[in-house]
């Protein structure tokens, strides 16, 4: 919940306390209408911004726990960067297995490409962010 700090009493460190503790603004008074009503807005656009990431890593995190404890694993291997012969060695199952599961993580985790399901397991934190 976005804080909006209001005072007559303002200083540095006043300031830096009420910031750390979360404040999106921090006002002084007087203060005009204008700039009340704008910090209000802003507070509201930054709250739906933090609900609409947070509903997103929600159904992210709801796909990811839909999966089988095989699927994860395979997940995470793939992410990483290892070749289905590769991830096959690792969990001691076949090429065409890990196949059939990678195909099902791709479905589960609604994910379009590869690259898409690198980018979803990087922000579950399970393999490292790709680098750009």
């Amino acid at each position: 919940m976005p804080i909006i700090f209001i005072t007559g009493y303002g200083d540095v460190p006043t300031t830096v306390q009420a910031m750390k503790a979360g404040a999106v603004e921090f006002l002084m008074k007087p203060f005009s209408d204008d700039v009340l009503l704008s910090a209000i807005r802003n507070a509201i656009e930054r709250s739906k911004t933090a609900l609409g990431h947070e509903a997103e890593m929600q159904a992210l995190r709801d796909r990811y726990e839909s999966l089988t404890r095989r699927e994860r694993e395979v997940m995470a291997l793939v992410a990483s960067g290892l070749l289905n012969k590769q991830v096959g060695g690792e969990l001691g199952i076949s090429e065409i297995t890990v196949k059939a599961h990678r195909g099902q993580v791709m479905q589960k985790m609604k994910a379009d490409s590869f690259a898409d399901l690198v980018k979803k397991a990087a922000r579950l934190g399970l393999a490292p962010a790709p680098k750009s």
